[in-house]
């Protein structure tokens, strides 16, 4: 098979399949604490020990310090990923059945400094 007709099947298969939000906006890194998932901006993402289960227990105070990770309005699930609804009626995504979170100090991407904070209750998300 042709190169150029090589990449053009492969053209078509990815635009014959969308991918959802956060699969366009969410990759991998590796870091100080190992692989992490993060999001479109490199940025880490964490989960929080105090959740149950899809159940953001992070909101007012804690998410301006732990920003969910947005869903956006009709988010579709895939795969490990599932949107999930927060206190506030906003959607959320779900690494797992984990919600997951960025940290407002975590200044560039690669940072993992929210990793074990607050008594050890929050963790970078792992693949």
């Amino acid at each position: 098979m042709k190169p150029t007709l090589a990449i053009g099947i492969l053209a078509l298969l990815l635009l014959a399949s969308p991918a959802s939000a956060q699969d366009s906006n969410t990759a991998t890194l590796d870091t100080a604490k190992g692989k992490v998932l993060v999001d479109d901006k490199g940025m880490t993402l964490y989960t929080f020990d105090k959740d149950t289960g899809t159940t953001s227990a992070c909101n007012g105070p804690c998410a301006q310090n732990w920003p969910p990770m947005s869903a956006g309005a009709n988010p579709t699930a895939a795969g490990a990923w599932t949107p999930v609804t927060r206190e506030d009626g906003k959607k959320m995504w779900a690494y797992k059945g984990k919600p997951v979170y960025t940290f407002v100090n975590d200044k560039a991407p690669g940072d993992v400094n929210g990793d074990g904070a607050n008594g050890g209750t929050w963790h970078v998300a792992q693949p």
